[in-house]
């Protein structure tokens, strides 16, 4: 066998681990599947400095094929932004919901969290049958739900709804760095780095943070 064929081979052979990592993804999806449309939810942010809570509901086709999905936090930017672009290509329906560091501030981090998924649930184009969600029961809402621990490393549904939160609150991030510079919140999301930290101390808070959690370093 040359180098080339070897290579092709192993190619092949990642290939089929990672179909078959896909298709246990997909269990809890086939273990619900008399329902028609079922949603993923996730959030992301709700540990930062600064920045909103933002929430993602995904309803994937039940021939779905997308390979690769996982939990955001285990994917480089750079497949997450791939895998972001084919999600939205591939799924049924795709929707967003957020709380801002306001809200979070009024009604606490959990409350804002529930907020941001009911909006993200309310904005998909189809209504869905069943929620997978990650970790948590939603308040208010009375479409069934079954919450996973660690879901968006075990359910495909719950995952793509991972990266679509992670890719859309890292590029609002990213926007906010150019209009409040001082704290890295391109590189740090507005999470509490030493870096982040120092800003505050340096400037002061800006509009964007939480100030119930950053009130000990005002």
């Amino acid at each position: 066998m040359t180098k080339k064929e070897e290579r092709e081979a192993r190619r092949l052979e990642k290939l089929e681990q990672e179909k078959q990592r896909m298709y246990q993804m997909f269990s809890y999806e086939r273990e619900y599947g008399k329902y028609n449309t079922i949603c993923g939810i996730d959030e992301v942010g709700r540990g930062p400095f600064a920045g909103p809570v933002v929430a993602a509901a995904v309803v994937l086709p039940k021939d779905c094929d997308i390979l690769y999905l996982n939990d955001s936090k285990k994917l480089s930017e750079k497949k997450r932004e791939l895998l972001y672009d084919e999600i939205y290509e591939k799924a049924e329906a795709v929707a967003i919901g957020m709380a801002s560091e306001k809200v979070i501030d009024e009604i606490n981090i959990l409350q804002a969290t529930y907020e941001a998924m009911r909006q993200a649930i309310s904005k998909l184009s189809v209504i869905p049958d069943l929620l997978l969600n990650d970790a948590v029961t939603i308040p208010g809402i009375e479409i069934l739900q079954v919450p996973i621990i660690k879901g968006d490393a075990q359910s495909a549904s719950i995952a793509a709804a991972s990266i679509v939160a992670k890719v859309t609150r890292d590029r609002m991030m990213k926007e906010y760095d150019k209009i409040y510079p001082g704290y890295e919140f391109a590189r740090n999301k507005g999470y509490g780095t030493k870096a982040h930290i120092q800003g505050i101390r340096e400037h002061g808070i800006c509009d964007l943070h939480r100030k119930t959690f950053v009130k000990k370093y005002i």
